[in-house]
């Protein structure tokens, strides 16, 4: 008798579930839409965070809720077809919650403790992983980012490229430390088609405190 009591005073726990998850949420910016000019207009920054950040969470939310829906329906083919959304939508918001953080205001000093000594030990110098970040940021085919990234298996820093919103620990495994978004809408207002410079600009504006931080998590978590 308790045990029926119980079903029809519980409601459906799968329902329960849909009705319970936690949406994402567009993050605040760490400073101000005009905190990064020159290197990146006010204009760019309103529009990216605003614009193009908040399509991908929301459309993310959508995704999640469609596949919660599938699996309620017990249709594993549904999911399926869901699985590009999820990865392009939750890749956008992933990797654009990682470049917020690692751009400041007039950039920070050149990376140091362990992080300097490992980009010493697996690039030879900081130029040097900055040329190959570059190169491999400005030379990916349409749209994408370029990230400087830890393999922990091996414990060595890597350079990578990821197409469209692809984002890096899941397609590849390294731990994401700090990325560069080449899509158009990250630059094009400002530079043009002169991608390699707002590329190599960046580094003005990198924030390798916050980069560091990263590191250390991704080492000893």
């Amino acid at each position: 008798m308790f045990a029926n009591i119980s079903r029809a005073l519980i409601p459906n726990s799968k329902k329960c579930l849909a009705a319970i998850r936690s949406k994402h949420t567009l993050p605040d910016l760490p400073y101000d839409y005009n905190a990064l000019e020159p290197v990146i207009s006010a204009e760019i920054m309103q529009l990216h965070h605003q614009k193009h950040h908040a399509t991908y969470v929301n459309n993310l939310n959508v995704a999640e809720e469609k596949i919660l829906e599938a699996k309620q329906r017990g249709s594993v083919t549904d999911q399926i077809a869901l699985a590009p959304a999820l990865k392009f939508n939750g890749g956008g918001h992933i990797n654009h919650s990682i470049f917020w953080t690692v751009l400041c205001k007039n950039g920070t000093s050149e990376p140091e403790g362990e992080l300097a000594e490992a980009i010493k030990r697996d690039f030879g110098t900081y130029q040097r992983m900055v040329d190959m970040l570059v190169a491999a940021s400005t030379g990916i085919q349409g749209s994408g980012w370029g990230w400087l990234g830890y393999n922990k298996a091996m414990n060595k820093l890597e350079i990578a490229a990821c197409p469209n919103q692809d984002p890096l620990q899941a397609t590849t495994g390294l731990h994401p430390l700090f990325g560069i978004d080449v899509w158009e809408h990250a630059y094009y207002l400002q530079y043009k088609s002169a991608r390699a410079d707002y590329v190599k600009n960046i580094f003005k504006i990198a924030n390798w405190r916050r980069v560091e931080e990263l590191f250390g998590k991704a080492r000893y978590d």
